[in-house]
C-alpha cells in the first residue's frame, strides 16, 4: 500500500504519462495532455513478457538504454523505470500512487494493441481516466481506406490518393510543456519506500550486453532527442540536397539515418514532414521522395494494423508452400559476412558493427539470402531484429516481404539483384567495401568487387589469399539464380 505522503497529492490532479516509443518532451501529446491536467509521473516500462517473440533485440536494448537516459535527464531525474507485465506493474502503480488517470501515445504492434486494450479495461473498471493519443504515425490505419471503405494493399495510391489526399488530418506539431509539473523527488522517494513494485536505477534494466560488442554501435550512434533534432536540423539546412539520387549509393552517407529516432520516438514524424514542408516544395525532387520513404514507414504500419499475420505469414498466400532450404552453415555465412561476395559481406558487417545497414544493400543482402541461398525470409527478418537499432516491427516485416516476393506491392520474385553488378554500380570506387572489408584494401579498383577473377599473382600481391584472407564465393550466381525460379514455377498459381 502506499504511503499517505504520496496519496496526499491531490487525488484529481495527478497523472501517470506511460512512455513507450515516444521518448520526448516536444510534441509529445500524452505528455502534452497531462500537464495541462496537473501533476505528472512519468514512468517507462520494459514489458518482455507481453512481447514474447518480439522482446527487442540487442542493438536495440543498447539504443534504448542511452535514449532512456536522455529523456530521464530532461525529466530531470523523474523518468521511473519498471521491468514486468505492463498490464499488472501500471495497474498496481496507479494504486500506489493515487492517480487519477494515465496518458499514453498508442501503439500499433499487434500485441501492444492486446495489452493496451486489456490494461485500459482494467483500469476504467477502477474508474482511472485512460487517455490515448497518437504520436507515432501521420496517419491512423483506420483512417485512409478505399472508397469501399477496405484498405490498400498497394503502396502508390495508398499514398496519392489516401494519404497526400487526406493531408488535412496530419495534427500540428504541439510546442513542449512549459508547465511541466513533475512528483516531487520526496514523493517519489517515498513511493519506491513503501510500494511493492520494485522501481528500477537504468542499469538494472541490464540493457547492456554482459559482454563488450556494443562499443561500436554506441560509437555509430548519438541517442535522445536533442541529438536527434540536431541530425533532422542538419537534414533541413542542406534541403536533403541529392537524397534521391545519393541515397542509393552507400559510400555518399545521403540517407536521413533517422529510422531509430522515429522508432524510439526521440523525434515524430510530424515533426518531420511538417519541417520538411515548411523548408521545401512538395513537388521538389528530393523533399517529394524523402516524404515518400516516410509514407513509406506509415504503410508498412498500415499493412501490420490491418495484416497483423504480416510478420510471420507471407502476404500472398501462394508463398507459403514456397520451397526453402535448410542451411544452417549457408545462414550463418551470411550472418557473419564471410559469403564471398563484397557487397553482401560489407553490408552484414556494417549491420553488425554499427546496428545499421544502408538502404540499397538491405535490398542487396535480403535478396542473395532469399533468393540465391534459397533461405527463408524470416530467418533474415529474425537476424535484422536482433541486430538492427532501427529494428520494427512493421518495416521489418515489411520490407522483408517486400524482397522477398511475396509481400504487399512487393518486387516480383523473379526479380533478383545481381549483387556483382549492384556492387559495381552503386560503389564504383570501393569506398564502401573497403570501410568493412579492409583485407581487401590492396587489390587493385578492378578486382574489388570480384576478387575471384583476380590473378594469382595479383592476389598475391595484396595479400589476399582466398579461402583463407577472404572468403571464396560460396554459391554460384547464375545456377542459384535458376534454382530460384523454378522454385516460383513449383508454386500453385
Amino acid at each position: 500500500m502506499a504511503s499517505n505522503a504520496v496519496k496526499s497529492q491531490s487525488a484529481k490532479s495527478l497523472s501517470i504519462v506511460w512512455f513507450r516509443q515516444d521518448l520526448r518532451i516536444f510534441d509529445n501529446p500524452a505528455l502534452f495532455a497531462a500537464a495541462q491536467a496537473g501533476t505528472v509521473l512519468p514512468v517507462y516500462i520494459l514489458d518482455d513478457i507481453n512481447a514474447g517473440d518480439h522482446a527487442m533485440g540487442g542493438a536495440s536494448r543498447v539504443f534504448l538504454n542511452h535514449s532512456l537516459e536522455a529523456l530521464n535527464k530532461s525529466l530531470k531525474g523523474r523518468l521511473q523505470l519498471l521491468s514486468g507485465d505492463a498490464s499488472k506493474l501500471l495497474p498496481q502503480l496507479v494504486a500506489d500512487t493515487g492517480a487519477s488517470a494515465v496518458f499514453w501515445n498508442r501503439c500499433y504492434e499487434p500485441w501492444r494493441i492486446a495489452r493496451d486494450k486489456k490494461i485500459k479495461a482494467a483500469l476504467l473498471k477502477s474508474d482511472i481516466e485512460v487517455h490515448s493519443s497518437n504520436g507515432s504515425l501521420l496517419w491512423e490505419p483506420w483512417s485512409v481506406l478505399k472508397k469501399d471503405g477496405t484498405p490498400y494493399k498497394v503502396y502508390s495510391p495508398y499514398y496519392k490518393r489516401g494519404c497526400l489526399g487526406s493531408v488535412d488530418i496530419i495534427r500540428p506539431v504541439l510546442t513542449d510543456p512549459k508547465k511541466l509539473t513533475l512528483l516531487s523527488d520526496a514523493k517519489i522517494e517515498d513511493l519506491k519506500r513503501t510500494s511493492e513494485l520494485k522501481i528500477l536505477e537504468l542499469k538494472q534494466l541490464s540493457l547492456l550486453p554482459s559482454i563488450d560488442w556494443d562499443k561500436s554501435i554506441t560509437q555509430a550512434w548519438d541517442a535522445g532527442e536533442d541529438a536527434a533534432h540536431k541530425k533532422l536540423t542538419a537534414l533541413i539546412e542542406r534541403r536533403l540536397e541529392g537524397y534521391k539520387k545519393g541515397r542509393d549509393f552507400p559510400a555518399m552517407q545521403s540517407t536521413s539515418r533517422l529510422s531509430p529516432h522515429l522508432h524510439f520516438g526521440e523525434l515524430s514524424p510530424h515533426q518531420v514532414w511538417s519541417q520538411v514542408r515548411q523548408t521545401m516544395a512538395l513537388d521538389e525532387e528530393d523533399s517529394s521522395h524523402f516524404l515518400s520513404e516516410l509514407a513509406w514507414r506509415e504503410f508498412s504500419y498500415y499493412l501490420l494494423y490491418h495484416w497483423p499475420s504480416l510478420p510471420s505469414q507471407p502476404f500472398r498466400p501462394k508463398y507459403a508452400a514456397f520451397p526453402f532450404l535448410k542451411d544452417a552453415k549457408g545462414l550463418r555465412q551470411w550472418q557473419q559476412g564471410k559469403t564471398g561476395f563484397p557487397i553482401i559481406d560489407a553490408g552484414m558487417r556494417e549491420l553488425w558493427q554499427t546496428g545499421y545497414m544502408h538502404n540499397r544493400v538491405r535490398m542487396i543482402v535480403g535478396s542473395f539470402l532469399v533468393k540465391n541461398q534459397l533461405i527463408d525470409w524470416r530467418k533474415g527478418e529474425q537476424w535484422f531484429w536482433d541486430c538492427l537499432v532501427d529494428a520494427d516491427l512493421a518495416s521489418n516485416s515489411a520490407s522483408w516481404q517486400w524482397v522477398a516476393g511475396c509481400g504487399a506491392d512487393a518486387a516480383p520474385y523473379f526479380r533478383i539483384f545481381n549483387p556483382l553488378l549492384q556492387s559495381e554500380k552503386f560503389d564504383p570506387d570501393g569506398e564502401y567495401l573497403l570501410t568493412y572489408l579492409p583485407e581487401l584494401a590492396d587489390l587493385p579498383k578492378k578486382y574489388l568487387h570480384k576478387p575471384w577473377d583476380a590473378p594469382d599473382e595479383v592476389l598475391k600481391t595484396a595479400g589476399v589469399k582466398l579461402g583463407k584472407d577472404y572468403p571464396k564465393p560460396i554459391l554460384d550466381l547464375k545456377l542459384t539464380r535458376e534454382r530460384a525460379l523454378q522454385a516460383l514455377k513449383s508454386l500453385t498459381p
